[in-house]
């Protein structure tokens, strides 16, 4: 979708998808029509063979400033409203670990409350040097306990505590150092090394990728045991992979694969 009122704008390039977050005005907060959205281009490409990989992003100054706070003082009265709105949150967030795609966040400006769970949640995140991350919910009386699951599964106990009991933001450096980012780039470089991590994924197989992401956070819900199990069966499934023969054979005779993505 390239329509300027879109509340998602999808850009396809050769395997990467880059979904933008478009509501520039209100720092790209998650109404419940752009949760909805950006679930339904989540659905659309886990079906959609020609992506590879996903970036996500957000128009404007910054990426993400969590939920509409104005929509949710609008609803306060409404009974339905709360549950609904943290169940879709909640689906969002499983649909973009369940995506059997990898997800890249590209991250500008700042990232708050539920823009930050969304970081967490993403596979990987490139961060702009200038960018600010925050769990600020306990600033206005409202702890961030949904953004604390997936802040929890990217950063130690105490890290995770630390933004949550005071709110405070920290910056780019700190977020690297705490585990939440892979990697800060200057903002002028952004967009491009973003890309050029997406192109490099999308360059490998594609099933295999599914199969790792899958493996890679089912084992980290499993005892350690259980999770050397469901690990090696996951091996052998995809050893016998035609991707897989096709890899090993071109690693020893020394070629680039040709990926058919069986």
């Amino acid at each position: 979708m390239t329509d300027e009122t879109s509340l998602v704008l999808r850009q396809d390039d050769a395997g990467v998808t880059t979904l933008t977050l478009n509501r520039p005005q209100a720092r790209n907060a998650l109404s419940r029509a752009m949760l909805k959205a950006l679930h339904q281009a989540f659905d659309d490409i886990a079906t959609d063979q020609a992506v590879r990989v996903v970036i996500l992003a957000g128009a404007g100054p910054g990426f993400c400033a969590g939920h509409d706070l104005k929509e949710v003082r609008a609803n306060q009265e409404d009974q339905t409203y709360a549950g609904a709105l943290f169940a879709e949150c909640a689906e969002l967030m499983l649909a973009i670990v369940r995506l059997p795609k990898p997800v890249i966040a590209r991250v500008h400006g700042i990232a708050t409350a539920a823009g930050c769970q969304l970081v967490a949640t993403c596979d990987l995140a490139i961060t702009a040097d200038d960018a600010r991350f925050a769990t600020p919910g306990v600033n206005i009386g409202l702890f961030c306990s949904t953004p604390m699951v997936a802040l929890t599964r990217n950063v130690t106990p105490k890290q995770a505590m630390q933004m949550l009991l005071t709110g405070d933001p920290i910056d780019a450096a700190t977020a690297l150092r705490f585990g939440l980012v892979n990697e800060i780039v200057p903002a002028a470089e952004l967009e491009a090394r973003t890309a050029a991590l997406a192109r490099q994924l999308a360059g490998k197989s594609p099933l295999t990728l599914a199969i790792g992401k899958e493996a890679f956070y089912r084992q980290l819900e499993l005892p350690l045991a259980e999770a050397y199990d469901y690990s090696r069966q996951a091996m052998v499934r995809n050893l016998q992979t035609l991707d897989a023969q096709e890899g090993i054979a071109a690693f020893i005779d020394k070629r680039p694969p040709r990926w058919c993505g069986h």
